[in-house]
């Protein structure tokens, strides 16, 4: 009966091994150790490829043992790439925690369709891994017995995946990779959105702004900024005008303007220059604005 049978121990050692990876990502006394490493590139090269193949094929006699390995590999492969491009057309980006998020929810969503798919089969049918059955084939392998062609292919196909793979990981880990330098500048709304910007003003009247820069350069940083408007410098407080930022901060801080005179469709630039070019922007936004006449 379905009631009796037990929780396949593949799909359980899958999603535990997910559950440990998250574990030593997310509590930062963890997050600094090895052995985050060492979970993190299964959570990426094998983990969410088993979750989906073993949804794919739950019968004994879809996959063997060692095309379901290799399988595994190459379907992780493809699918990781994916998340993080649909990931980069979010708001959330490609960053650490949405890219464990989303790679643990795949592989535990993915482990459940193969739980449900195998229990709607005959206990006869179903897949399982038995690894008191998968010592026991170790140890005969080890002591000469024959193999197919096909089986002694694939697991050169496996042995050279895998050592790819580390390799590529030990690289990662042991290589550290400086990201290319750049500043974040942007402007948000009076409600701390990237929306609802204020563009039509009663002239005398204000509109308030959120400035945002990051300081991604890898070094202490100083700005300063313009706001024109039609080419025209506006007042902007001190705190604006001379910015130090050290790397890895951000700097929100909102900015209060009144149009001095009015126009139609006006072009509202907020500059941004660097310590080493003052006259070229290094990075710059616009707006265009009305002002129409106090009535």
């Amino acid at each position: 009966m379905v009631g009796d049978r037990k929780f396949p121990s593949d799909l359980l050692l899958i999603a535990g091994l997910v559950i440990l990876t998250d574990i030593f990502v997310l509590l930062p006394a963890l997050s600094g150790s090895l052995i985050r490493t060492a979970l993190g590139l299964p959570l990426l090269l094998f983990l969410p490829g088993y979750a989906l193949i073993s949804m794919l094929f739950p019968e004994k006699n879809g996959l063997e043992g060692m095309e379901r390995i290799a399988l595994s590999v190459a379907m992780s492969v493809s699918v990781v790439p994916l998340i993080g491009l649909a990931l980069s057309y979010t708001s959330w980006g490609i960053k650490e925690i949405p890219l464990l998020t989303s790679f643990s929810a795949f592989t535990l969503l993915m482990l459940v369709a193969a739980y449900v798919r195998r229990r709607k089969l005959p206990a006869d049918r179903e897949f399982e891994v038995s690894f008191r059955a998968l010592t026991a084939t170790l140890i005969s392998e080890a002591m000469g017995e024959p193999e197919s062609k096909t089986e002694k292919s694939l697991r050169i196909f496996l042995a050279l995946s895998f050592l790819i793979l580390i390799g590529t990981g030990a690289y990662v880990v042991l290589v550290p990779q400086e990201r290319e330098p750049f500043t974040e500048f942007y402007i948000l709304g009076s409600n701390g959105m990237a929306n609802n910007y204020t563009t039509e003003y009663i002239q005398g009247e204000s509109g308030t702004y959120i400035i945002g820069i990051t300081n991604n350069e890898h070094r202490t940083m100083n700005y300063t900024m313009e706001v024109r408007l039609e080419n025209k410098p506006l007042p902007l407080p001190e705190k604006l005008q001379h910015i130090r930022l050290a790397h890895d901060k951000t700097l929100k801080e909102p900015l209060e303007i009144m149009p001095p005179f009015k126009g139609e469709n006006m072009k509202l630039e907020f500059l941004l220059f660097n310590e080493t070019e003052k006259n070229v922007p290094y990075k710059d936004l616009r707006l265009w604005i009305n002002v129409e006449e106090e009535v």
